[in-house]
């Protein structure tokens, strides 16, 4: 069985790629192939904006991995779909958005037009309905001890985030596995948390005193771009937590810790290997 992984240059991709070599025969597919030649397996070239068939000859499963392009990926998706079915792809997995078709997250509209397209396409499909990874925000940490102070928009919403690892793991799960064609699984992490609850612990593991400053969603947004975030990203960086402040990243149903098998990954295991 072939696997291919795109974007798999990325900090998911890489994950994935690394914990499939052992199960299945893993294609590669990066903008820059030259970027992973690191990854220890075929390399393809492979751009989102003119995918090409052949870069899939020989592939039975692919995991499409979401862009990164906020506003070009309902079409990149499309075509990347379309150009599976072409090759003959027997199965795309797709790394979606936690509850994709209701959500209030900005990013919902461009995930809930993949997952029609994927349905559309008559291709056997499964949806990974991810949730907010926990690097999202404790890629922060360094600029949070810097300043003395942990900021976002988020107030005192509940967050179930989970490690990027688990998420990668719940993909090859899927990709490995029988029996999920069809399936859309709603993932999140076991415990959720606020942001206040991030920085109490990262005070706890520095023995500093990182309080949680919150702020309004433009004024984060302007940070974010002020310590380089794109305007596009850095938007929808600070809308994300004004969503997760009315707990729309929050879930409970603990449907990433049965597909892994194991507990997620908790949060104050995070902020120790971000520490470290």
């Amino acid at each position: 069985m072939t696997i291919a992984v795109t974007g798999a240059t990325g900090h998911l991709g890489r994950l994935v790629i690394s914990a499939l070599k052992p199960h299945a025969s893993v294609v590669a597919l990066a903008r820059d192939p030259a970027k992973g030649a690191d990854l220890g397996v075929a390399v393809r070239a492979f751009d989102y904006d003119k995918p090409d068939a052949a870069a899939l000859a020989g592939v039975d499963k692919l995991l499409l991995i979401s862009g990164n392009e906020i506003g070009k990926r309902a079409a990149q998706h499309s075509a990347v779909i379309a150009v599976a079915k072409t090759a003959g792809v027997k199965l795309i997995v797709y790394t979606s958005l936690l509850r994709a078709d209701a959500t209030p997250l900005m990013l919902g509209p461009e995930h809930a037009a993949t997952e029609t397209a994927l349905k559309a396409s008559g291709v056997p499909f499964v949806i990974l309905r991810n949730g907010w990874y926990t690097e999202n925000y404790t890629a922060s940490i360094p600029a949070a001890l810097k300043n003395g102070a942990f900021i976002g928009s988020a107030r005192d919403g509940r967050i179930a985030s989970a490690a990027r690892a688990d998420y990668a793991e719940a993909a090859v799960a899927v990709l490995t596995g029988e029996g999920h064609a069809g399936r859309i699984y709603e993932l999140a992490g076991d415990t959720a948390y606020t942001l206040a609850e991030l920085a109490a612990e990262l005070s706890r593991q520095t023995g500093k005193t990182i309080p949680y400053r919150d702020l309004p969603p433009v004024e984060y947004a302007k940070v974010l771009e002020s310590v380089g975030l794109p305007v596009a990203m850095a938007e929808a960086y600070a809308a994300m937590d004004a969503a997760a402040a009315k707990d729309a990243l929050f879930d409970d149903g603990r449907v990433l810790s049965k597909l892994i098998g194991r507990p997620t990954t908790s949060l104050s295991e995070v902020v120790r290997q971000t520490l470290a």
